[in-house]
C-alpha cells in the first residue's frame, strides 16, 4: 500500500565549488550538502550535487542524498536520486528512491516525489513511497 511521509528539512551546511570553468563555458560544480529532517521523516541527509551553471544564472543539477534516520517509525538508511533546474529563483526537481538502497527496516524501501522550493530556512519534503 502506498503512503505519504510528509516531512520538512533545513540545510544545515552547504560548501559547493567549481571544478571546470573557463571563458565562455559553462561553470560545473559540485556541493556538498548536509540537511536535517523533521516530521514523518527525522534524520539527516547528506547529498552529492554536481551543478551546471548557464551565463544566466540558471542551473541544472543531478544529486545522491543518503539519508539516516526514521521513515514513518521505521529506521534504517536509503538512498534517494534527485535531478532538477534552478531557474527563476527556484529550484525544481524529482526525486526517487534508489533500487536496493534500503538498510535496517527500510530494507525494501520504494519511492519517488517531487518540489518546487524558493529560498528559505525550513523546506517542505514529500516522499510517496512502499515498504515491504
Amino acid at each position: 500500500m502506498r503512503k505519504s511521509a510528509r516531512a520538512q528539512f533545513a540545510i544545515k551546511s552547504w560548501d559547493e565549488k567549481p571544478y571546470s570553468e573557463g571563458t565562455d563555458l559553462p561553470k560545473l560544480t559540485r556541493a556538498s550538502v548536509t540537511k536535517t529532517f523533521s516530521g514523518d521523516i527525522e534524520g539527516e541527509g547528506h547529498v552529492e550535487y554536481l551543478m551546471m551553471y548557464r551565463s544566466d544564472g540558471s542551473a541544472t543539477f543531478v544529486g545522491l542524498e543518503r539519508i539516516v534516520g526514521r521513515v514513518g517509525g521505521k529506521a534504517g538508511t536509503f538512498v534517494l536520486q534527485r535531478t532538477g533546474v534552478f531557474e527563476g529563483g527556484q529550484a525544481k526537481e524529482s526525486y526517487s528512491v534508489v533500487a536496493g538502497s534500503g538498510t535496517g527496516e527500510l530494507h525494501g524501501l520504494r519511492g519517488d516525489g517531487t518540489s518546487a522550493l524558493g529560498h528559505g530556512s525550513d523546506y517542505p519534503f514529500l516522499l510517496n513511497y512502499e515498504l515491504d
